[in-house]
This record gives structure tokens, C-alpha cells and sequence, in this order.
């Protein structure tokens, strides 16, 4: 990870507080081409897209108006390309409002309905307003950086501002897999310093279609 810490002070000069829109443009426009690492920079094991999304809490959710609020705001290949695009990005807890910010792999859409996601689920873990930002670089950093040592199992994380709390979730290919999400489970816990009487819960994606939630109902592991 020590090519993370270099490049993102490298990087810090050029840090804004919103969205660069010249950056984002370019990205959106670019962004069905294949996103490639140029000459001498260092490539990610996957390539990766963020994405955002924002409803409003009172309008029921479904399927097809989620996919419709979901927008891709870019796609990176290399540690270089990520530190270029995350330095332009709003802090997560700069965001207002029910808003999302996802990280997932190339080709893997941030829906319970995805192939890659369908027989997955999530851990999940609630925080108090004002540690979503540290938190959320911290899980991107390890999952970018292939810490969870579980093969391509991880999808993606998702960080989720609301009003009461900010939720944090990493999502996994196959839920059934007690090997695999105990050790996504205890990664996390070491990445994020977590107490070790911190809550985390797990969810099925199959659970959350059925009851429409991505966070009620969940199953609590200590």
C-alpha cells in the first residue's frame, strides 16, 4: 500500500471540495472506451467505476427507479488514474441528503440483480455522522490494494449518507461462503481499527429483494 500513501500525497495539492465537471465530462465521455493504464503507471488488479446516486427518501424504491437515479461517474485502471479521479471527488461527509457513493468492479453494476452480485449479500456497518469520509477511503484503499486475501469475491463497497447515520457496506459475490465472508468480516475489522464490540451485520442481496431494503432486517455478527 505504500504506492497509495506516495501518490496521494503527491496528489494532495490538486485535492478540491466538489466535483472537478471538466474532469467528470471527460470521464463520462470516455468512458465506453477501455480504460487502460498508460506508460509507467501502476495498474490495479481490476479495473474499477464509481458510481453515484440519489433519491428522495419519501418516493418508494424500486428496481427500475434505482436504476435510473444510479449514474457512472468514471472508470480507473491504474493507482495513478484512482488517486487523479478520488481527488476531485466530494467527500462523502460533504454529501446532504439520501446520497451514495459506490466503487465496484469494471463490469459489475451496484444492483442486487447483477450476475455478479444475485447470490451475494453485504456486510454492514453503521456509523455516526462524521467518520464516513476516513472510513470510506480506508475500505476502497484495502479493497483496491487486495487485502481481503478472498480471490474475486469482493464486488464492491458502497457508502451511504443519511440523516440519523452514515452505512458503510462491502459487497460479495456468494453469501452462502462462511470461509470467505468471515474473512471479509475480520479484514474490515482490522483495515477500520474497528472496537471489537462494534456491531457489523450481514445481508443477502436474495433478502434485500425480498423486503425491498438494503438495511433492514439484517442479520447482526458480532
Amino acid at each position: 500500500m505504500n504506492q497509495f500513501e506516495n501518490l496521494k500525497e503527491e496528489e494532495a495539492e490538486e485535492k478540491k471540495n466538489v466535483t472537478d465537471s471538466e474532469s467528470v465530462n471527460n470521464n463520462n465521455n470516455n468512458r465506453r472506451k477501455t480504460v487502460t493504464p498508460a506508460p509507467g503507471e501502476h495498474p490495479l488488479q481490476y479495473n474499477y467505476t464509481f458510481w453515484y446516486s440519489r433519491r428522495t427518501p419519501s418516493r418508494p424504491a424500486n428496481t427500475q427507479s434505482y436504476e435510473q437515479n444510479i449514474r457512472q461517474i468514471g472508470t480507473v485502471a491504474s493507482v495513478e488514474q484512482f488517486w487523479k479521479f478520488y481527488s476531485h471527488l466530494v467527500r462523502p461527509g460533504d454529501l446532504t441528503g439520501h446520497s451514495d457513493f459506490h466503487l465496484f468492479k469494471e463490469g459489475i453494476k451496484p444492483m442486487w440483480e447483477d450476475e455478479a452480485n444475485k447470490n451475494g449479500g453485504k456486510w454492514i456497518i453503521r456509523l455516526r455522522k462524521g467518520l464516513a469520509s476516513r472510513f470510506w477511503e480506508n475500505i476502497i484503499l484495502a479493497m483496491l490494494g487486495e487485502q481481503f486475501m478472498v480471490g474475486e469475491e469482493v464486488c464492491g463497497v458502497v457508502v451511504s449518507i443519511r440523516f440519523q447515520e452514515d452505512i458503510l457496506s462491502i459487497w460479495n459475490k456468494t453469501a452462502n461462503d462462511q470461509v470467505t465472508t468471515s474473512r471479509i468480516r475480520d479484514t474490515l475489522r482490522r483495515v477500520l481499527n474497528l472496537p471489537p464490540n462494534t456491531i457489523m451485520e450481514y445481508k443477502t442481496h436474495n433478502d434485500s429483494l425480498k423486503d425491498n431494503s438494503s438495511f433492514r432486517n439484517t442479520k447482526i455478527a458480532v
